[in-house]
């Protein structure tokens, strides 16, 4: 008997996209009104989190290529809301950190998105709203190389 796939209404790779999309979207919008993208917000997010911290390290926290990171930094620093600096201890590495500007946005920005956030949580309740972020943290820790720590 030949193997058959799930439906895709149980498929996990697809239920996380479609959940991603249902996430994203009002995030999205918030964002185009800000003149950032949901990337630039992350890497925002990321840096503001950490504090200076280099390119590697931001793709790695914000789940992107550093290809891709490469472009955003550039558009970000273009639009001031990031500064590059180079790293006292090593000359070769780059410090990215988060402007006033950044923060201005950020700032302006962060209650709406926490109102989204809130919706979501109260959508599935705290419990499962916890336990969700805990399983799916989870799945992720479960791949990572463990070399990389």
């Amino acid at each position: 008997m030949p193997h058959r796939l799930p439906r895709t209404s149980r498929s996990l790779p697809i239920a996380l996209l479609r959940a991603r999309e249902h996430v994203m979207g009002p995030v999205r919008l918030l964002l185009s009104e800000s003149g950032v993208t949901e990337q630039q917000w992350r890497v925002l997010r990321v840096v503001e989190e950490n504090g200076a911290i280099d390119p590697t390290q931001i793709a790695e926290h914000s789940c992107l290529l550093l290809p891709s990171l490469t472009r955003i930094l550039q558009k970000l620093e273009e639009k001031g809301f990031i500064a590059r600096a180079r790293d006292t201890q090593d000359r070769r590495r780059q410090l990215i950190s988060v402007t006033d500007e950044g923060r201005a946005l950020i700032a302006a920005n962060i209650d709406a998105a926490l109102e989204l956030t809130e919706d979501t949580r109260s959508k599935l309740g705290a419990e499962r709203y916890d336990l969700l972020l805990d399983l799916l943290n989870e799945l992720y820790l479960e791949n990572e190389d463990p070399e990389k720590g």
